[in-house]
Formats: C-alpha cells, sequence, structure tokens
C-alpha cells in the first residue's frame, strides 16, 4: 500500500512538472462576432498567427510557441488591438468589443509581469502629459519661466520610465518581458551600457529574436564607438555629386557628422543649436556633414534652407535604409558623432550646451 501511495505522488508530481505542449487561449469578448484574430507586428505590416470564430460570445484560439511573446489580439482584424504576453498555458481573455485595448487577462504569468510594469509607466506618461499641455498654456500666455519649469518636470518623468525599465531589465534577467523592454531602452544607450545589460541576462534569452538583433547591434555598435575611426562612406550631395566623408573630415579639425531629416521634430529642435555651435567655431576648424534620412528631396532641400544649414549635404534618399546609417547602425535620430582630423571618434550624441562645450574643449587643447 504504502509503494503504490509513493507511485501515486511520484506520477502526479511528474505530471505537474511537465511543460503544457501549447497554448489555449479562451477569448469572451462581450459584443464580438465574426473572428477573432491572434497577430504580431512585423517590420511594415501585421502578421497572422491565428484566427478563431467566435461561437455564442466566445473563440478559442490553440497554437504553440517556441518562447512567450507579445502579440495581439482584434476583433475581426480591426485597428483597435489588445496587447498579450503568450505562453504556453491557459489564458483567459475577457472584455468588450467596442474597448478591445482595455481586456482583461489572466493565466499568463509573463503578460502579468508586464501589465505591472506597463501599468507603471502608463500611470507616469499620463502625469508627464498633462503637465506638457500645461506647458503649452504657459508658453502661449508668454509665462516662458513657468513653461520652462513645467517642461524640466516633463523631461524628468520621460527619464524615469527609462530608469523603471532598465530596473526591470537588471533586476529580472530572465524575464520574457526583459528582451521588449531593452528593444525600448537600446538608444539612449552606450555600447558598453547595453553589452553589461544583455551579459547580466539568462541563458534561456540567447534565443530571443530581439536580443540577438541587439547582440549584433552591440557588435556593430563597437565598431564605431569612441576612439575607433569612423567607416568612410560616399553619397550624392542635391546636385548628385559624390561626397567621401573622409574628404570633409580631413579638411577640419573636428566635423561633426550628423544623422537626419527633414521629418524628425527633435532634429529641427535641434538644429538652432547646431547651427550656432557651427557659426561659433566654424572659423577655429570645426564643421558639420549632414546625412539626412530624407526620401523627399523638396522636403529635404527646403528644411535645409529653412533652417540655415550651411554645410555639406548628403543622402541617398532611402529613408531608414539610409546606407550610412546603416554602417553607424543608427536606430534614431537626431544621431550624431565628432570625428577628428583622422577619422578618430571622439565623442558621440552631444546636444544642446553639451555640444558646444565638448567643441570648446577639444579646439583649445
Amino acid at each position: 500500500m504504502r509503494k503504490l501511495l509513493v507511485a501515486i505522488i511520484a506520477l502526479a508530481l511528474f505530471a505537474c512538472s511537465q511543460q503544457q505542449d501549447g497554448y489555449k487561449i479562451t477569448v469572451n469578448i462581450e459584443g464580438a462576432d465574426g473572428n477573432v484574430m491572434l497577430e504580431q507586428r512585423g517590420a511594415s505590416q501585421w502578421i497572422g498567427i491565428d484566427t478563431a470564430v467566435v461561437v455564442d460570445g466566445v473563440a478559442v484560439l490553440e497554437g504553440e510557441v517556441e518562447f512567450p511573446g507579445l502579440y495581439y489580439l482584434s476583433v475581426n482584424g480591426q485597428r483597435e488591438k489588445a496587447v498579450l504576453f503568450v505562453e504556453n498555458t491557459n489564458i483567459t481573455v475577457t472584455g468588450k468589443a467596442d474597448s478591445i485595448a482595455g481586456v482583461q487577462v489572466s493565466g499568463s504569468t509573463t503578460h502579468d509581469e508586464f501589465k505591472t510594469i506597463n501599468d507603471q509607466i502608463q500611470k507616469i506618461s499620463e502625469e508627464y502629459m498633462a503637465i506638457y499641455q500645461e506647458a503649452r498654456t504657459a508658453s502661449a500666455a508668454g509665462d516662458t519661466a513657468k513653461a520652462n519649469e513645467l517642461m524640466k518636470q516633463v523631461e524628468d518623468l520621460y527619464a524615469s520610465v527609462g530608469e523603471i525599465q532598465e530596473d526591470f531589465v537588471k533586476e529580472n534577467p530572465a524575464s520574457y518581458v526583459t528582451p521588449l523592454l531593452l528593444s525600448q531602452i537600446q538608444y539612449e544607450k552606450e555600447v558598453d551600457e547595453l553589452e553589461a545589460l544583455v551579459s547580466n541576462l539568462d541563458a534561456k534569452l540567447d534565443s530571443v529574436p530581439a536580443i540577438i538583433d541587439l547582440k549584433a547591434k552591440i557588435e556593430q555598435l563597437k565598431t564605431v564607438a569612441v576612439g575607433k575611426t569612423a567607416p568612410d562612406f560616399t553619397q550624392n550631395d542635391a546636385d548628385g555629386n559624390p561626397v567621401k566623408f573622409s574628404d570633409i573630415y580631413s579638411k577640419n579639425e573636428l566635423t561633426l557628422l550628423d544623422f537626419w531629416a527633414s521629418w524628425c521634430g527633435p532634429c529641427r529642435q535641434e538644429n538652432p543649436n547646431v547651427v550656432a555651435t557651427y557659426n561659433k567655431y566654424k572659423d577655429q576648424g570645426f564643421s558639420v556633414f549632414g546625412v539626412s534620412l530624407d526620401r523627399d528631396k523638396d522636403a529635404w532641400l527646403k528644411a535645409i534652407e529653412d533652417d540655415g544649414l550651411t554645410w555639406a549635404h548628403v543622402s541617398d534618399l532611402a529613408y531608414w535604409n539610409n546606407a550610412a546609417a546603416k554602417i553607424y547602425a543608427v536606430n534614431s535620430i537626431p544621431s550624431s558623432l565628432l570625428v577628428d582630423k583622422n577619422g578618430k571618434i571622439i565623442a558621440k550624441n552631444k546636444r544642446g550646451e553639451e555640444l558646444g562645450k565638448t567643441v570648446a574643449e577639444f579646439l583649445s587643447k
């Protein structure tokens, strides 16, 4: 009898330890009819994963995922979608068709982790957007001091979002939410910071595409890190004449390689500062070489004229596929490097007052 009891307990423990072969998502969306669709976001389009017919108000999606990941749920492929982390377990989704983005998800541990941090970020986002609107009102009323004070609060709150995301990454190196957060904070990190974060991750995340891509990016960023020689490239100017980067920087003591675009709001906001720095130090050997990620030539040329950008400019008009931007692993703009006359990268992404200070310090040596 004792042996039989031990065998039963052992069998039960074995069964409990087995991972479920796939996922089963029971979707109960009030007011839904037709089909429920499970999708993933592709580079330029939605990728359909699974579809289930709504029967008596319920649809059941079944399948298998290699690892937990971010998916989107919609009714009949409508634009509004619910976000959920899918893993191989039983998941229940409940809500209303007219507000599907607010559905409740249960059964997925990874989704619970995602929701906890996403709720924190959403709360901060709502707070800084409200303050931003106050700042705009103050600015319109001519109260510049108040507007500036409020914008500082906005910047601090925005920065706190990145801190929350980074803290999660550090504290949860085995979470499948971590690759998502890393992909969001990577643009503000230097290569050594990114490498430190990635090297601390659990090995089970190595097969996640976001981590594979990030590791490849880190290796590429190492080739354009401070202290390295800037990779040379040639692109055409507005008249179709090829311009070689090394022909520009070799003629100056210091050159700012500036990746920007006419459609980029932050770039256009930074342009007056770049113009001021250029005008102040151009006679001391400082210059700028602009690489545009535009695809509309007229818009590119108009922005150059409107913003008074009187230095050399090139573009292949290939948008995010700009060949030079690919070489330099540029995934967000504005993005810039300071290069000396020998092509050595001495600094990256210096903006505002920091740009002028860095240029002044270098030229004074």
